[in-house]
C-alpha cells in the first residue's frame, strides 16, 4: 500500500499548488483594485463592503471550511482518512482550480508593478504566507502515513479568505515608507523649481477639461517657448514631481501643470509643490461630488489655485461660469475672463460651427478691461517671459477666425483659455490662430477614429455631465450611417449621481441613436429609466455585463459608414461580475 500512501502525499502538493495558485491570482487582483482606488484605504474599503459577499465571504471559502468540519465529524466514522483525503481533493480542485474570475486577459488597465506596488506586493506575501505555511508543516508532522488534508485545507482556505485584510495590514506597514518617500520627491522638485526662478509655472485646475486645456496651452505656447508639460493626465503629487524631477530642462521656460483634486486640500498640496504664477480653471461641477460632500467645496477647493497666486500674478477664469467667476476676489493680481457668451468676459466667441471634422468660431478680445484686471497682466505674469513682439497690448482688443479639428462646444471653451494664456504670454492673434489649428483631440476626449470603415467616437476617459450631453450632440451632427451609443454611465457624483444618469438617459432619447448599449445592468439603470422615460425603445437598448460583451453584439451590426460612441469607460472596480 506504499504506493497509496505516496498518491495521497502527492495528492497533498496538488493541493497546495492549487490553493498557492489561487492566493496569487486573487492577490494580483486585489492589488489592482488597491492601485486603481489610488491606494486609498477609504476608497478600497468601500469597494470591499460593496462586494462583500464575493471579497470578503467567498462561498468556495466558506463551503471548503464547512466540507472540512463536516468530514471531521459526521463522515470520518463512514469513511477511511484516505478516502476523504481524495475526496476533499476533489472539492478542493473544483473549487479552487479555476481562476476565472481573476481574468487578466480582459481588463481594461492592468496591474502596474510600480516602485510602490513591489514594496507592497513583497510585504503582503510575507505576511499572507506565514499562515499556510505552518499549516503545510503541521499537516505533514501531525500525519503519520500522509499529510493531515484538514489541517492542510484549513491553513489555505483562511489565508486566502483573509487576503483583502492582509492587504490593509500590508499597506498600513508600507504606509510610513512611502510617506517618507514622497516627502523626498517633493523636496527634491522644490528645490529643482527653486533652482529656476524665470520658469513660468502656469498651473489647470477644474471638473472637467483639465487635461484637454492644458494640452491646448502646450500646443499655443510652444510657438514661442521652450515648454515641458506633464503627459497624460498625471495631475497628482508623485505624478508631478516625476515629471518636474526627471523631464523638467534647464532650458524650459514654461511649466504647464494639471492640478487635480479629490479631496479638500489637495490643490494646496499641489501648490506647495509648484506654485503657480498663472492659475487656469476651467470649470466648477459634480465631479467627484462623492468624496467631496457639496459643490461648493469643490468650488472652494479649486479656487486655492488662485489664492495660491502670487502678488502680480494672472488668473485665467471660466467666464461662463458663476463659482469660477467668483474665484476674482483678489486685487493684487490680473483677471482674465474668457467664456462662449459674450457677457462681462474679456475674451469670448462668436459664429461658432460644430461638424463632424470640427469647430470653428470667431475669437474676441475686447478693446478695454472692464476692471476686471486684465489690464494689468503685463506687469505681472508675462513680464519675466516675453514672446518675440513682447507682451501682447490686451486691451487693445482684436478677433480672429479659429478653425480647430476638435469637437464639441465644451473645446470652445478650453480654446478661450489657451488663447488668454497665449496672449498674457505675449502671442499676437494671429500666431494663436496659427497655433490652435494644429490642436488635436487629447486621447479618449472626443477624438474621432476610422476603423474599417467605421467611425468611432472615443470620448471613453472620465466622463462627466457636460461632456456626455456633448459628445451625444456630437453624434447627433454626424449626417450618414447608424448610430450607436456604448455606455456605463457616470460615476463618483454622489447624491447627484442617480439624476444624473437619469438625465443622461433622456439626452440620449431626445437624439434617437439606432441602438444603445448599457454596460453594468445595476449601474446603468437610472440610464436605463431615463431612456424610457423619454420615449426610447426598449427593444432597441442592449443591458450587457462588460464592455468586451457589447463590443462583441455591436461588431455584428455595424455596416460602412456607421458611427459609435463610447461614453465613459469605468475602471475595473466597477466590473459587475
Amino acid at each position: 500500500m506504499s504506493w497509496y500512501y505516496a498518491f495521497i502525499e502527492a495528492l497533498s502538493w496538488v493541493v497546495i499548488f492549487i490553493m498557492l495558485r489561487h492566493m496569487l491570482y486573487r492577490g494580483r487582483h486585489l492589488l489592482h483594485i488597491f492601485q486603481q482606488k489610488g491606494y486609498k484605504f477609504n476608497e478600497f474599503s468601500a469597494w470591499l463592503i460593496r462586494h462583500w459577499s464575493t471579497v470578503l465571504l467567498p462561498v468556495p471559502n466558506l463551503a471548503l471550511i464547512l466540507l472540512v468540519l463536516v468530514a471531521l465529524h459526521y463522515l470520518e466514522p463512514l469513511l477511511t482518512t484516505s478516502s476523504l483525503s481524495v475526496v476533499l481533493f476533489i472539492f478542493t480542485a473544483f473549487w479552487f482550480g479555476s481562476v476565472a474570475d481573476f481574468d487578466t486577459e480582459q481588463v481594461k488597465k492592468p496591474l502596474v508593478f510600480t516602485p510602490r506596488v513591489i514594496r507592497l506586493t513583497v510585504v503582503m506575501v510575507l505576511l499572507a504566507l506565514w499562515v499556510p505555511m505552518l499549516g503545510t508543516a503541521l499537516s505533514f508532522y501531525r500525519g503519520t502515513l500522509f499529510p493531515d488534508m484538514y489541517t492542510l485545507l484549513v491553513a489555505w482556505a483562511f489565508a486566502d479568505l483573509l487576503l483583502p485584510f492582509v492587504l490593509i495590514l500590508a499597506a498600513a506597514v508600507v504606509h510610513p515608507v512611502e510617506k517618507l518617500i514622497q516627502y523626498r520627491f517633493k523636496q527634491k522638485a522644490r528645490k529643482k523649481i527653486a533652482a529656476m526662478p524665470d520658469l513660468q509655472i502656469i498651473a489647470v485646475t477644474g471638473s472637467y477639461g483639465k487635461t484637454s486645456t492644458k494640452f491646448l496651452l502646450d500646443t499655443v505656447l510652444k510657438e514661442r517657448f521652450r515648454v515641458c508639460t506633464t503627459p497624460g493626465s498625471y495631475n497628482t503629487p508623485m505624478g508631478i514631481c516625476k515629471v518636474i524631477n526627471n523631464d523638467l530642462q534647464a532650458g524650459d521656460q514654461v511649466l504647464i501643470l494639471e492640478m487635480g483634486a479629490r479631496y479638500a486640500g489637495n490643490i494646496d498640496e499641489l501648490c506647495r509643490i509648484a506654485r503657480p504664477d498663472i492659475a487656469v480653471v476651467t470649470n466648477v461641477g459634480v465631479a467627484h461630488l462623492e468624496s467631496f460632500g457639496s459643490v461648493d467645496a469643490i468650488a472652494h477647493t479649486k479656487g486655492a489655485l488662485v489664492r495660491h497666486l502670487p502678488p502680480g500674478g494672472t488668473a485665467l477664469l471660466n467666464g461662463d461660469d458663476d463659482r469660477v467667476r467668483a474665484m476674482a476676489d483678489r486685487d493684487d493680481i490680473s483677471v482674465i475672463r474668457a467664456g462662449i457668451t459674450q457677457g462681462n468676459n474679456h475674451i469670448h466667441a462668436e459664429e461658432i460651427t460644430y461638424d463632424e471634422n470640427g469647430c470653428s468660431f470667431v475669437l474676441h478680445v475686447m478693446p478695454e478691461s472692464g476692471g476686471g484686471g486684465m489690464g494689468g497682466a503685463e506687469s505681472g505674469a508675462s513680464s519675466r517671459i516675453r514672446g518675440d513682439q513682447g507682451p501682447a497690448n490686451l486691451s487693445g482688443g482684436g478677433s480672429e477666425r479659429i478653425t480647430m479639428a476638435l469637437l464639441g462646444e465644451h473645446s470652445v471653451q478650453n480654446a478661450l483659455l489657451a488663447a488668454a494664456a497665449g496672449l498674457v504670454m505675449g502671442l499676437r492673434l494671429p500666431t494663436i490662430r496659427v497655433a490652435l489649428q494644429k490642436a488635436r483631440p487629447v486621447e479618449h476626449r472626443l477624438e474621432l477614429k476610422k476603423r474599417n470603415g467605421v467611425l468611432v467616437i472615443d470620448d471613453a476617459f472620465n466622463s462627466n455631465p457636460v461632456g456626455a450631453k456633448n459628445a451625444v450632440s456630437v453624434l447627433a451632427a454626424f449626417k450618414t450611417g447608424r448610430k450607436y451609443i456604448v455606455t456605463p454611465g457616470m460615476i463618483e457624483l454622489g447624491d447627484r449621481q442617480e439624476e444624473e444618469n437619469r438625465q443622461f438617459g433622456r439626452h440620449m432619447a431626445k437624439h434617437a441613436p439606432d441602438h444603445v448599449y448599457l454596460v453594468g445592468e445595476n449601474q446603468t439603470r437610472p440610464v436605463y429609466d431615463g431612456l424610457v422615460e423619454g420615449g426610447y425603445p426598449e427593444k432597441e437598448i442592449s443591458v450587457v455585463a462588460s464592455l468586451f460583451e457589447a463590443n462583441d453584439l455591436l461588431r455584428e451590426r455595424l455596416v460602412d459608414g456607421d458611427v459609435v460612441l463610447y461614453e465613459n469607460d469605468l475602471p475595473d472596480s466597477y466590473t459587475e461580475r
